[in-house]
């Protein structure tokens, strides 16, 4: 007999968004993203930071943390998409692990263990996330790396579970907790009535999606660049043109060159992470009039040039960078799940000059966030729901195998995510947090991410790309940090000058 619906009333669908990031791994592609901070290896009152206070860190924090008690439940025959059930069931000595860099525990040595790491999926009969807490780095420090997928969190909501885990204060005293209510797991027989309502409501969801989604299909990153989407959006926005009170902005024209990382990538990882002095980006931001984000994109543009160029491998083109938009309203907060959309940009590595690549940056952003504003915040959620649930992860195998093939073109080359983080110092159990580098992923086709977050004075930069198509990420982090350098000095050498003079309107800081 099926089970009351009221059972599970608290049971949490994915969203399409959600789903694509389960269905888009497969034995070489993952779909967690990261955080490595790096700790003092005591707390304020001496304790030692290890597995153990970690444990009873999460475990005190648990009715604070529902990504944590999450578990997957799986739709039979994919009818539609999985739910979230939280059954309280939690094994931490499963999920908190402890281990230690061999001597001297440098930081290549902390990046290559990171790496092994971030290169192995997460388990999906568990809750979707891991705690590891590494020993022996050489400054004395203790590395804790966090683990989530991106099915669960996005940038900005894996922000708000580390500021959950994370204390502006050396400390703050065990609240008495309120006990975590479980759900029963489902049966298959419940997932099945589910996912057999779900079927019924599929062409009302692509009904509602339609006018929507058809018309911007260009502007959706993981398909724009197949054969036949442009034609489709393109004759979309000419019918929505002629419909009383219809228009349609135009889809975006930014392309990708081909280089080494337009490529399929293998299981294997590298990382390299560092810091820059946020300060002096905004020495660059004042004196040139534009944002932080602009010189995060400059200074990326000029260490891929860079990088590129001592290669013989820069195109004569411009690149094409995948920048995640977190659309997440106020009301959003504490919902956790995807609240993104992506735009496409135009990276300038084509021009020489310094200021001019700022320049241009500044205006191709001014340009892309005014096509951004004009475009669904729901435009991904949309698009997806013209695939039925149970074809989901079939269409995305399909487009990673593309996305990796030659002879057709890419969405973009490199993606680059900037996400604010806490301007003052955090404590994990008491331990204060010397820094924190973002750990992100890469793509069939997209072999390489760059991620920056900000932390006190400083903007943390981490970059994850495929083992096999770049052995040694180090020397592409020292083209990035020469490219500020570069940037700065020309900053010191004149007056404040914004360097926006179009009727755009003024960059916002």
């Amino acid at each position: 007999m099926m089970a009351d619906a009221n059972d599970h009333r608290h049971m949490r669908q994915l969203t399409s968004v959600d789903a694509q990031f389960l269905a888009m791994e497969n034995p070489r592609v993952q779909g967690h993203v990261s955080v490595l901070g790096i700790y003092d290896p005591h707390t304020t009152s001496g304790r030692n930071l290890d597995a153990e206070l970690v444990r009873e860190l999460i475990s005190e924090r648990l009715h604070l943390l529902p990504t944590f008690r999450w578990r997957l439940a799986q739709v039979p025959l994919s009818l539609d998409y999985p739910y979230w059930v939280d059954d309280g069931t939690f094994d931490i000595e499963y999920h908190v692990r402890e281990l230690a860099l061999p001597a001297p525990g440098d930081r290549q040595q902390l990046a290559e263990q990171v790496a092994r790491i971030i290169g192995r999926q997460l388990d999906r009969a568990r809750p979707l996330w891991e705690v590891y807490v590494i020993h022996g780095l050489e400054d004395g420090g203790v590395a804790v790396l966090t683990k989530m997928h991106h099915a669960a969190v996005d940038g900005v909501s894996g922000a708000e579970v580390m500021s959950i885990l994370l204390d502006d204060t050396t400390g703050r005293k065990p609240e008495k907790a309120p006990a975590v209510v479980a759900e029963k797991f489902p049966s298959e027989v419940e997932m099945l009535g589910r996912g057999l309502i779900g079927l019924l409501r599929q062409p009302l969801r692509i009904l509602r999606s339609g006018p929507t989604a058809l018309p911007h299909l260009d502007d959706v990153p993981t398909i724009r660049h197949l054969p036949g989407v442009k034609a489709v959006a393109r004759s979309s926005r000419l019918v929505k043109r002629v419909l009383p009170g219809g228009s349609a902005p135009r889809g975006s024209d930014v392309t990708a060159p081909r280089t080494r990382f337009q490529a399929r990538v293998s299981p294997h990882r590298r990382v390299a992470f560092g810091s820059m002095s946020l300060a002096e980006v905004k020495t660059i931001k004042n004196t040139f009039g534009c944002t932080v984000n602009d010189v995060v994109l400059a200074v990326c543009t000029s260490g891929l040039r860079t990088w590129l160029d001592e290669r013989q491998e820069l195109p004569s083109e411009p690149l094409a960078g995948f920048i995640p938009m977190s659309v997440r309203t106020p009301e959003q907060k504490g919902t956790f799940g995807n609240r993104v959309s992506v735009m496409i940009t135009e990276l300038p590595t084509d021009v020489a000059d310094p200021v001019e690549r700022l320049r241009r940056i500044n205006e191709a952003m001014s340009t892309a966030k005014e096509r951004h504003r004009a475009l669904p915040a729901s435009l991904l959620q949309d698009a997806n729901h013209f695939i039925p649930p149970a074809l989901f992860a079939q269409a995305a195998r399909t487009t990673s195998r593309l996305a990796g093939m030659r002879g057709l073109s890419q969405p973009a080359n490199v993606m680059i995510s900037n996400v604010p983080g806490p301007a003052a110092p955090l404590y994990l159990g008491g331990a204060r947090q010397r820094s924190q580098f973002p750990v992100s992923g890469v793509l069939d086709g997209i072999g390489i991410n760059i991620t920056v977050m900000s932390y006190q004075e400083s903007l943390e930069f981490g970059i994850v790309v495929d083992r096999e198509l770049l052995d040694d990420p180090w020397p592409l982090l020292d083209a990035l940090g020469a490219g500020l350098d570069e940037l700065l000095a020309l900053a010191r050498k004149r007056q404040p000058t914004p360097i926006r003079r179009s009727s755009a309107g003024k960059a916002r800081p």
